[in-house]
């Protein structure tokens, strides 16, 4: 692709944790990463320095903005889903017109990909309920593991007052 038909777009990736040097180093080596998809230049990375998170007692945050150059749009799907960017932004072309195979590419990678986040919960779930058949036989007591289900509050409605003396009959 030339560069002028190539995809221009920012995201932002943040993260969360300790040591401050630590969130540092697992950016870089993100956008290391990202570097090396098929497809995909970057042109631009701002690692910002971790601060403390506001209420939290010792965690981190901090984020990087990432300037990529994408030789099409499948691989910006790919990307959003391997790397999950918490905001992107496509600074150029300002129109994308794409073909129906690419969007076949697209929509089967995406159905691809949720596919196999569906049968990690399935897997999850099984695996839950082995556990926690294995704690009820070795004698536990599971009501205390389980969730409670949370039951919407309701509105309560205007209780009507009734008028003081005698109401009178409606003929």
């Amino acid at each position: 692709m030339t560069d002028d038909t190539k995809i221009r777009v920012i995201m932002i990736f943040d993260v969360i944790g300790r040591p401050p040097k630590h969130l540092i180093e697992s950016l870089e080596k993100l956008i290391e990463e990202i570097d090396k998809e098929k497809g995909v230049k970057v042109k631009m990375k701002d690692i910002k320095e971790p601060t403390f998170m506001k209420d939290q007692k010792d965690f981190y945050t901090t984020f990087a903005e990432v300037e990529v150059e994408i030789d099409e749009v499948l691989n910006l799907a790919i990307l959003l889903f391997k790397y999950m960017p918490a905001h992107l932004e496509i600074i150029s072309p300002e129109i994308i017109a794409i073909s129906n195979n690419s969007w076949n590419d697209i929509l089967n990678e995406l159905t691809r990909r949720l596919h196999a986040y569906d049968e990690i919960a399935r897997i999850m779930q099984n695996e839950k309920i082995i556990l926690l058949k294995k704690i009820e036989e070795l004698g536990g007591n599971i009501q205390d593991l389980m969730p409670r289900p949370q039951v919407p509050m309701q509105e309560e409605k205007p209780v009507k007052k009734k008028a003081k003396g005698k109401a009178k009959k409606k003929r």
